[in-house]
């Protein structure tokens, strides 16, 4: 649904040069045209006008001096910086332009009637006057010479098998007439044939097709030939075919013209001369002769260059010129160029530009030249509100068609609605006023204006028939404006844009500079449909686009060098002004852009143009080079990509570099801004309001999708605006989750349930809501909002989502029309956790007991059909069951599926029973033993050993004594029954805290015994009472287990006050290190004797083992230090050849870095890393295992560094915890009188702590801590900071990042004694 519009035209008149033009060929590197005349071969530069090079073909006599010769083609040829010329007496000239040398390669004696070089110009065929081929190579030498004319049909000949003769087969539609029809008869060319042989090639350089006129019949015939210059077929008797043939360069078809006897057409060949398709010139039949059929070089435009065959007045026939496309089997005609009848006006040659596939060069009999750049672009309607209907229009000749997408999806060539013209129509634009973007404006060939608008029946509107709605209104025709100025040449005005209703912008071609026009309608009354030119600004450079935003007014345009330019339009006077961004600085595109908008981005306003190269640049940035199509709507900026992606970006939220960083990185799962689409999609239009985007496929039909991005935005502005309904319909049939009509604005929802409720105003839909409530907040997870969004996700209350929203519905409905909203209140209790079954079977027993008087209002059997379609049956029963309502259970049971015989007995069973053992019955069925427990305990003592067991197998023991008293023998029993099961859980003392409270102080005895929890044992023996010697076996008893436990302290005070043996108790504090409770109780008992016998031996054991112990730490740790300090030094020099050898990209690098040796051993690439791995998940042994390993100290192991850390850790941490044992111990030694052994102690244990504390910063040093951040500093090289950012550390076990800290040691600690040196 694209148009061709006219980016350029280059003008350049009274060319300086003799002769007239007669042919001419393009030189693409240097942008110059070379040009033969019947007296020289000229070049010269179509932008300019200036002649380059001028050699005269007369001064070697290759053409006579009167004028009289011909040239019959033309050819510039790139590889040998030549011109090959053909004259029609027979000479083929080179002319190289390095030198200026012209020379002969050839000449054939009959004269040449054309020639036609090969695409690759390795070849070219020439033909002759005796009608034969010459074909040669690039270098002139020849291949062969074949007759045009040939009987053989060649070898690409049909095959016929000779089935059944003409008169049987079968004809279709024509019927059995058809098999006794004569062959037509074979018509001469027309009059006006020049009869000369016509060559054109494939594009491929494969085939050429020459057409001649047969000398037996006087038809023309095509014939194809191979590169080798064989026939290979003949095209059939095609009556009325005419001199034009070109080969479409893609190589499918090769165009014809064909004289009917009703119509003139251009006719399709396929390779085998057979008619495959055609199209029909709007002309009458007689009217025009076509000259050329010119092909552009990507087939996708088809020129076709006609004149009149009866002369005007003055006896010179108009020129017409026309551009044809093709889309979906349709031809349209874009743009038709009228050249009047003056002579010197009307084109000598014309050609499409070998490189540009839309630069189109004429050149006029008056030495005129015209280069044409044409570029595709889609008219759309700009509005942005819901009044625009997203109108796209498709220029087709002398109709304009017109798709409206807000109302229907019509694939063309349909249309909506189609305009008809009286002149062939070359531009459209939309207005650009808000409210009425649907207005149109169509520029004609012939300079007019017609301007569409809206138009009811009153003013010449389409009624709509008796039982049909008019979905689409065409639009009526307003006014017709003649433009007050000279339109004499085609294509005068271009770039037309409609601002207002009564002003119109356009770009002028003048002499030299490009002018910028304001046109408004005359003030003069006699030329009220006359527009005259407001106001006029000249631009110092070629205009090739102009844009317009309907947002903020501004007016862009682009120069052909990329320059942007702003429009600045006063209240009578044109400027034209650099384009500059917020900083002042000047912004223009690196490369002309042949699609431009404006747009908004970040509150900076910006131009957006596409290249012909796929290039796309936002201001002066180039954000991407895959860009097959883009459009602006509102906020969001819509692009379609080669790799056949469509992206929809939200240009409020980026900026320049997000979009080009949103462009290059692949989208994840919820990236709702990309979606994929056909291969060679291309953007049509975006439904404004709506969440519709129209694509075109290359074939020519349309698709329409849903982008997410712009679904979620719609979406969003109509939750805001509160229209709940729109955004339903629009969710449901779009598969857009229900939870964010909930989760986009949660309190917002909250206040407007019951607007909600009317607008949806239905059951079904309303239910639809409810069931899909989920408590997944899908603004974080599946549609997460853009980052300026102003929608609030936080619910402004607390609990659970879907039992708020349904406690909500609940009241709102039962406040609105309960019997209305009973299906729908049913749906909310079922989707509460845990879902309330209980209440809703009351509300259908409700309904079953008093049904509805309303209309409206839902009977009890639809209400638990309705809960059945909700709710397993099964389920539903059981609960039906835990109502105790018989009735019920039996409705519901009615519904299932379920065997009468399965539950009736078991009903009958139940209604039997006493009421409390009923529901207790019931409870125990569905496995509510809570409920049934407190059933059961109503039914009396009879039932308390049913009640025993219940609790012991459901262990509810603490429930069942909340429903006795204290002092009852239930509550004893159950205290009983609670104790045994503790001991049993191996919690004794709880155990024995219960059964002491409830009496059973034998049972409460043996369990503090258990768990010595001699305290409470001895209380319990004291309370019971036991006999003295009783309690003194059971406090020796005690005791002899509290000293098992090293509870020395406490089996002191039991053999002390319970056992009455002093003795005993002293030995037990002695042997538990307790010195100064030893000495208490030795004083208190005045047993002096034990210090001598057992109090110093015990001391001096004591001093010398701790002096042993600490000899032994010393040792170790300053082994265990230095052998650390080795390590280290061992990976550091490991870790720099390496370094130096194979760089920070070798795969062992991270073995040797001294962090990473301490942080990680699953990262190490060692053999004995990977079978720890995979050792690891074998058994909790084997990792128990390689733990160890992990901690081995043995010399020269991957981890041997932890180890030794691990092992220091150990030996600092049991050294300071030693500080108030030998602090008691060192009082003990000095106060009787073992001084030197308690300097001795005193002065090791010092050493040691002091030794510990200056060690301490070696070992742990700051880099070790810093774990694998990058290393960098004054020590740092260029291989170490690299490899630190490239070989990350993963993550960090605990058990490992513990040894990274040096431990604590406890400094404040006051244990050395002043008394002692």
């Amino acid at each position: 649904m694209r148009n061709l519009s006219l980016l350029q035209r280059l003008r350049c008149v009274d060319l300086s040069i003799l002769g007239s033009p007669q042919c001419f060929s393009i030189r693409s590197e240097a942008g110059t045209v070379l040009v033969a005349s019947e007296l020289s071969i000229t070049e010269y530069d179509p932008r300019t006008g200036e002649v380059y090079k001028e050699v005269s073909l007369t001064a070697d006599d290759y053409l006579p001096e009167d004028g009289s010769g011909v040239v019959v083609a033309i050819q510039y040829l790139s590889d040998q910086e030549s011109v090959c010329v053909a004259t029609a007496n027979g000479d083929v000239i080179l002319y190289n332009l390095n030198i200026d040398q012209l020379e002969c390669v050839g000449s054939v004696e009959s004269g040449l009637t054309g020639m036609t070089w090969s695409p690759d110009q390795e070849l070219v065929t020439l033909t002759t006057g005796q009608q034969t081929i010459i074909m040669m190579t690039k270098d002139f030498e020849p291949i062969t010479e074949v007759a045009i004319h040939q009987d053989d049909f060649g070898e690409d000949k049909f095959i016929t098998v000779g089935w059944g003769k003409k008169e049987t087969q079968f004809h279709g539609s024509e019927g059995k007439q058809a098999a006794q029809r004569k062959a037509a008869e074979v018509q001469p060319a027309l009059q006006w044939d020049d009869r000369k042989p016509r060559i054109t090639w494939r594009g491929d350089g494969q085939f050429f097709a020459v057409s001649a006129v047969c000398p037996q019949t006087g038809a023309r015939k095509v014939r194809i030939w191979n590169r080798e210059c064989v026939l290979q077929a003949t095209s059939e008797i095609v009556n009325g075919l005419e001199q034009p043939l070109c080969w479409k360069p893609s190589g499918s078809l090769i165009a014809s013209t064909q004289r009917h006897p009703n119509k003139h057409s251009v006719v399709f060949m396929e390779k085998n001369g057979l008619l495959h398709g055609e199209f029909t010139l709007p002309f009458g039949k007689e009217q025009v002769k076509v000259k050329e059929l010119l092909w552009n070089s990507d087939s996708t435009v088809l020129a076709v260059w006609m004149e009149d065959l009866n002369s005007e007045e003055n006896g010179h026939p108009n020129t017409y010129f026309q551009l044809w496309t093709v889309g979906n089997y349709h031809w349209y005609l874009k743009q038709s160029l009228h050249f009047g009848n003056e002579p010197l006006k009307a084109p000598a040659y014309v050609c499409w530009d070998p490189e540009k596939p839309l630069r189109l060069h004429l050149l006029t009999r008056g030495w005129a030249s015209y280069t044409y750049d044409w570029g595709w672009s889609t008219q759309r309607s700009q509005g942005n509100d819901c009044y625009d209907n997203a109108n796209v229009a498709v220029i087709d000749g002398y109709k304009v068609l017109v798709t409206t997408f807000r109302q229907c999806v019509i694939p063309p060539p349909m249309c909506a609605f189609e305009l008809q013209l009286p002149v062939p129509v070359n531009l459209v634009t939309f207005l650009s006023q808000a409210e009425r973007t649907n207005e149109l404006a169509a520029l004609t060939a012939d300079g007019r204006i017609y301007v569409y608008g809206q138009g009811g029946v009153e003013n010449g509107g389409t009624p709509g028939a008796s039982g049909f709605r008019v979905l689409s209104s065409p639009l009526v025709l307003k006014k017709t404006f003649r433009i007050a100025m000279d339109q004499e040449e085609p294509l005068t005005l271009r770039l037309l844009l409609w601002l207002s209703e009564n002003v119109f912008l356009a770009v002028n071609h003048g002499k030299s500079l490009n002018h910028l026009l304001k046109i408004t309608p005359s003030d003069s009354h006699d030329a009220k449909d006359t527009l005259d030119i407001g106001s006029e600004v000249p631009v110092d450079g070629h205009v090739i686009s102009l844009c317009h935003s309907l947002r903020s007014g501004t007016v862009a345009l682009q120069l052909e060098d990329g320059q942007i330019r702003k429009l600045v339009m006063d209240s009578s006077e044109l400027s034209v002004t650099e384009w500059k961004d917020s900083t002042g600085n000047t912004i223009n595109f690196p490369r002309p852009c042949v699609q431009t908008a404006l747009c908004t981005l970040s509150g900076e306003e910006y131009l957006i143009g596409l290249t012909e190269r796929s290039h796309l640049y936002i201001g002066d940035s180039l954000v991407a080079s895959n860009i097959s199509s883009f459009v602006v709507y509102d906020e969001f900026l819509l692009l379609t990509t080669h790799s056949h992606m469509c992206h929809c970006l939200n240009l409020r939220t980026l900026s320049v570099k997000g979009v080009q960083s949103a462009l290059s990185s692949e989208a994840n799962q919820n990236d709702e801004t990309v979606r994929k689409v056909e291969r060679g999609s291309r953007i049509v239009s975006v439904v404004p309001q709506d969440t519709r985007l129209i694509l075109q496929m290359p074939r020519g039909n349309l698709e329409t999708i849903h982008h997410r991005a712009l679904v979620l935005s719609q979406l969003r502005k109509w939750l805001d605006g509160l229209r709940f309904k729109d955004a339903f319909e629009c969710m449901r049939k779009l598969r857009i989750n229900l939870n964010l009509i909930y989760d986009h604005n949660p309190s917002v929802f909250l206040e407007n349930i019951e607007m909600f409720l009317k607008q949806i105003d239905s059951i079904n839909h309303i239910s639809l809501f409810l069931t899909e409530l989920k408590e997944e907040d899908t603004t974080k997870t599946m549609y997460p909002c853009p980052s300026s969004s102003t929608s609030s996700s936080t619910s402004g209350k607390s609990g659970k989502k879907v039992d708020i929203i349904c406690n909500a519905f609940i009241s709102t409905m039962e406040t609105l029309d309960a019997q209305k909203y009973c299906l729908c209140i049913l749906t909310s209790h079922v989707r509460k956790t845990p879902p309330e079954l209980e209440i809703a079977l009351q509300k259908v027993h409700e309904l079953r007991v008093n049904p509805p008087s309303a209309t409206n209002g839902v009977s009890a059997e639809e209400a638990l059909k309705y809960l059945l379609f909700l709710v397993n049956v099964n389920e539903l029963y059981e609960h039906s069951l835990g109502t105790y309502d018989f009735d019920l259970v039996l409705m519901v049971a009615e519904k299932s599926q379920k065997d009468p015989k399965e539950y009736l007995p078991f009903l009958n069973m139940l209604k039997t029973l006493e009421p409390n053992y009923q529901r207790y019955t019931i409870d125990r069925h569905l496995k509510r033993y809570r409920k049934a427990l407190n059933h059961l305990s109503k039914c009396g003592e009879e039932h308390f050993t049913e009640l025993l067991n219940l609790v012991k197998d459901q262990r509810l023991y603490s429930d069942a004594l909340e429903l006795f008293p204290s002092d009852s023998q239930q509550y004893k029993t159950l205290s009983v029954a609670y104790g045994e099961h503790l001991v049993e859980q191996q919690q004794a003392e709880q155990a024995g805290l219960l059964l002491w409270r409830c009496g059973e102080t034998t049972r409460a005895l043996q369990a503090f015994i258990s768990c010595t929890s001699w305290r409470h044992a001895l209380g319990v023996a004291t309370n019971i009472p036991l006999p003295p010697e009783q309690l003194a076996l059971l406090a020796r008893d005690l005791a002899e287990k509290l000293l098992e436990a090293r509870r020395h302290t406490e089996a002191a005070l039991c053999l002390e006050l319970y056992a009455k043996d002093c003795e005993e108790a002293i030995s037990a504090l002695i042997e538990g290190a307790a010195w100064e409770e030893a000495l208490r109780l030795i004083y208190f008992y005045n047993r002096q004797d034990i210090i001598e016998t057992n109090l110093k031996p015990a001391l001096l054991e004591v001093q010398s083992n701790q002096m042993s112990f600490l000899e032994s730490q010393k040792a170790l740790f300053i082994r265990h230090k230095n052998r650390l300090a080795v390590v280290r030094e061992l990976k550091v020099k490991a870790r720099l050849e390496l370094f130096d050898e194979d760089g920070p990209d070798c795969a062992d690098a991270e073995l040797y870095s001294e962090a990473s040796s301490v942080l990680t051993g699953s990262h190490l690439g060692s053999k004995y890393s990977h079978s720890n791995s995979r050792i690891s998940s074998r058994s909790s042994k084997n990792r128990r295992k390689a733990e160890g390993k992990k901690h081995s100290l043995k010399e020269g192991s991957p981890f041997e560094d932890i180890a030794l850390l691990n092992a220091l850790t150990q030996i600092i941490t049991i050294a300071d915890k030693m500080r108030e044992e030998v602090h008691s111990l060192l009082k003990a030694l000095v106060l009787f009188q073992f001084d030197g052994q308690a300097s001795s102690l005193q002065r090791n244990y010092s050493d040691l702590l002091q030794l510990m504390e200056t060690g301490i910063p070696d070992i742990w040093s700051d880099n070790m801590q810093q774990g694998q951040t990058p290393l960098t500093g004054p020590n740092s090289t260029a291989n170490s900071i690299m490899a630190s950012f490239q070989h990350p550390s993963p993550g960090v076990p605990q058990h490992d990042t513990e040894i990274l800290t040096a431990p604590k040691m406890r400094s404040s600690i006051k244990w050395k004694l002043t008394i002692l040196k």
